[in-house]
């Protein structure tokens, strides 16, 4: 990763306990390096604010950045052996608001908050989609430190994947991965699924945050959970918009001017859907909401209001205890999601 002279006073540690390959990321905004006296480095890595103090100084955002699986693990369980809870958000990069405030509600409810970004090559549909992925390692520190995490994995694909290791999970999710998504990406869910588990794996994490913005990611990582019994706890948290409701997402910054002002069609439509479609019923509704997002410079993909468990179309609203309604569009070569509980 390219470290710029913004980033010159970054600490590197190669003395116990930490890896030579583990970086200690701390104070992004100050002028000059910290320095801190060599005997207690072991204190200022493990609990630094405690260590500033004693100093004299104001406690700074801090967070150990680990490349490989070994070293990770080990630091962990370090925290797991003084009785710490850990929780995980697993994303791919670009981080925004939406990300942040996963890691906040980690921050919240864990003692140590993992954060990893990974772009999953296994879970793109198209070669295009991978090579345009946005990657901002430096932006992505940036914003992660201001919102508590407190490590960062950030691994090679060798390292998730070990000697080209790729097989995919077993298991049955019966309709879960058939519609909407499913239907115009095929095997991306097992892709989705593969990732997630083998971050689970080498996290190990008590709790697991996912945004509600990819509602039927959700519910196949819910699936894969309780399939294989995994001890975890998922949390579902809500999708995050700008002001014209646009939901937050890593490839918003790919739009134009021009997709930029009418993406929030998007929003809309589910709004339009939410007001209507107890009056009109889901499949006038559907049928309008595709007409809406029918406009030049946009192509809706699918509209569906659905169950919030099995994510079957549903007929009427009052045979169901949760309803949803999902879509996607592509504006250009980029593609967008959304969804809105309806009930």
């Amino acid at each position: 990763m390219r470290i710029n002279a913004r980033f010159s006073h970054i600490l590197f540690s190669q003395r116990p306990p930490l890896p030579s390959n583990c970086l200690n990321f701390c104070d992004l905004h100050c002028a000059k390096p910290l320095l801190l006296p060599r005997s207690p480095a072991i204190c200022f890595l493990q609990s630094p604010c405690a260590l500033l103090r004693k100093l004299g100084r104001q406690p700074i955002p801090s967070m150990f950045i680990f490349k490989k699986v070994a070293d990770l693990r080990r630091h962990l369980n370090t925290r797991r052996r003084d009785g710490q809870t850990i929780g995980f958000v697993p994303t791919m990069g670009a981080l925004h608001q939406g990300h942040a405030s996963l890691i906040k509600q980690a921050a919240a409810e864990s003692n140590a908050t993992v954060c990893s970004i990974f772009v999953n090559p296994t879970q793109f549909n198209e070669a295009n989609d991978l090579a345009k992925y946005p990657r901002t390692p430096e932006k992505d520190i940036q914003l992660l430190l201001e919102c508590g995490c407190t490590v960062l994995f950030l691994p090679e694909v060798k390292e998730v994947y070990p000697d080209g290791e790729l097989s995919t999970l077993e298991i049955d999710f019966g309709q879960l991965d058939q519609p909407m998504e499913g239907a115009h990406r095929p095997g991306h869910f097992a892709g989705v699924a593969q990732v997630v588990k083998r971050l689970l794996d080498i996290v190990q994490p008590d709790q697991l945050y996912m945004g509600q913005k990819d509602y039927q990611q959700f519910a196949i990582v819910q699936h894969m959970v309780q399939a294989l019994q995994l001890p975890v706890k998922l949390t579902m948290c809500a999708t995050v918009r700008e002001a014209d409701g646009l939901a937050m997402s890593s490839r918003n910054m790919r739009l134009s001017a021009e997709q930029r002002a009418i993406a929030p069609l998007v929003f809309k439509a589910l709004r339009f859907a939410k007001d209507k479609v107890e009056q009109d019923g889901p499949t006038a509704t559907v049928a309008t909401a595709m007409q809406m997002l029918t406009v030049p410079g946009m192509e809706p993909e699918y509209f569906e209001i659905v169950d919030g468990r099995s994510l079957a179309p549903v007929a009427s609203l009052a045979d169901h205890e949760r309803v949803v309604a999902c879509t996607a569009v592509r504006l250009g070569d980029i593609r967008l999601i959304d969804n809105l509980v309806l009930k």
